[in-house]
């Protein structure tokens, strides 16, 4: 999936613009760390100064801690799909790199599928110098273009001192380095209203059976457990994904994301057959599965949070980007909760997605932007601002203005190398990331009738193997 503070739709893959306002190696005691890290945590998005903590507009403390040319003369374009809050912030980032290098950069407000906007500028022969790209899949596909160029030695040196190696290699291409993580997010949360379970006397649950059997204490109460935004595919993919690699392990999960492995595999029906003890209860979710069809993702969030004592629903599985459709009314952290996914295997998954910064004009300008980007004094600018999460290890965690946000950015740099980059945006746009088509349409038509794991899986393998052409 992906999402911006300020667009709540895709911006972790292509998926449908709808308000305004997601690698490597094994999960296992750190993932579990940095799950329990997760517990009330919040953060990634906020679209307004209360939601995201806060904004004093003040970056004249920045820290001074990577080296970078005078540019005086040059003038810079850096493309991304961001508005609102989001992009007035990193537009203070880009003013910083301004005042520090004499360079101007111009802003390029871009549409969704970014790599479509892309495509368009190559064509006419003005491509922005920078781009922020959404998707390790959308980096392959800007570099088996020709349209991406590799970053110089400065932003690697920069990438090596402040990134994990998980983070850095999902910036490669065939190893040659090509994205910078400038930006992340945290999927594997489950957002609840606290009222509701205090009513009810539920609990936190750290596990699948735990959650099962909240979701029936709430249901016993007189409210509905679960609402989920059906009429966006990727919020299912994300389901699955959670579930997924608790429950198969990162090694599966890698293998499944590369398509080394068929959706006929057996790990896939565990997975579906557990996604069916929560689907395929109809009464457990806000307006059952036809509902929740015509549910997007804004809506399945605010309605959990609205109707006092008696909402449509109690809990929503979503990022930590979340919050911009949670009321005003409700306090994070007080009223409005998290926790983290529970574990249906051995540990929680750390399932994360993210934007990267991608050279498409190099130049000296646009490489000491990127250097810029990968270092922990621009990342900093944003950090202090709210509504925004970092890859970048050396980003003080008390620049984060909030206790919350603080938490979940401790868990995200904890996790270190242990997580996995959301699945559906490592797959070809055709499979994990087209309205209406591919895993999308195909989890949809499982949430309507969850008995058919066979024929689920039997569809999903041959989208999968017709998009990965294999």
């Amino acid at each position: 999936m992906r999402m911006t503070s300020s667009t709540i739709r895709t911006r972790w893959s292509p998926k449908p613009d709808t308000a305004t306002p997601q690698h490597r190696r094994a999960v296992k005691a750190a993932a579990a760390v940095a799950a329990g890290a997760l517990a009330l945590s919040l953060s990634a998005c906020g679209s307004s100064d209360e939601s995201s903590g806060g904004s004093t507009g003040d970056t004249d403390d920045t820290s001074n801690n990577v080296t970078l040319p005078k540019l005086d003369g040059t003038s810079l374009e850096v493309a991304a799909v961001w508005s609102g809050t989001e992009q007035a912030n990193f537009k203070k980032v880009l003013q910083e790199f301004e005042k520090r290098t004499g360079a101007k950069v111009t802003f390029v407000p871009a549409q969704d599928p970014i790599i479509n906007f892309i495509g368009s500028k190559v064509a006419g022969g003005q491509p922005p110098d920078v781009v922020m790209l959404p998707q390790p899949g959308a980096i392959k596909q800007a570099v088996d273009k020709g349209w991406a160029k590799q970053l110089g030695s400065d932003a690697v040196k920069e990438l090596g001192e402040n990134y994990s190696q998980g983070w850095q290699d999902i910036g490669k291409v065939n190893g040659k380095p090509y994205g910078v993580y400038y930006k992340a997010a945290n999927k594997s949360l489950i957002w609840y209203n606290n009222q509701v379970f205090e009513n009810a006397g539920a609990s936190e649950p750290e596990t699948w059976p735990d959650l099962l059997n909240t979701a029936q204490t709430v249901f016993d109460s007189g409210v509905t457990p679960f609402s989920i935004g059906g009429a966006e595919g990727w919020t299912l993919t994300d389901w699955f994904e959670n579930v997924y690699l608790s429950q198969a392990g990162p090694e599966k999960y890698d293998q499944l994301a590369k398509h080394e492995i068929k959706w006929t595999d057996p790990s896939v029906k565990d997975a579906l057959t557990t996604l069916a003890q929560v689907w395929g209860k109809p009464d457990w979710i806000a307006g059952g599965a036809n509902g929740a069809l015509q549910t997007d993702f804004p809506a399945s969030v605010t309605q959990v949070f609205t109707g006092g004592d008696q909402p449509k629903a109690s809990m929503v599985a979503a990022g930590d980007f979340a919050q911009v459709n949670i009321p005003s009314s409700m306090k994070i952290g007080t009223d409005a909760k998290v926790f983290p996914f529970p574990a249906v295997g051995d540990n929680g998954p750390v399932v994360s997605g993210g934007d990267a910064a991608v050279i498409l004009e190099d130049s000296k300008g646009s490489q000491a932007l990127a250097t810029w980007l990968a270092s922990p004094d621009a990342a900093s600018i944003q950090a202090k601002l709210g509504g925004y999460l970092s890859p970048n290890k050396n980003v003080p965690n008390s620049d984060y203005p909030n206790a919350v946000q603080q938490k979940i950015a401790k868990a995200l740099i904890d996790a270190g190398d242990d997580f996995r980059f959301d699945m559906s945006d490592q797959a070809p746009q055709a499979f994990g990331g087209t309205p209406g088509k591919g895993e999308w349409k195909i989890l949809q038509d499982f949430l309507k009738n969850p008995k058919d794991i066979a024929g689920t899986q039997a569809k999903l393998e041959a989208e999968a193997a017709a998009a990965y052409g294999n």
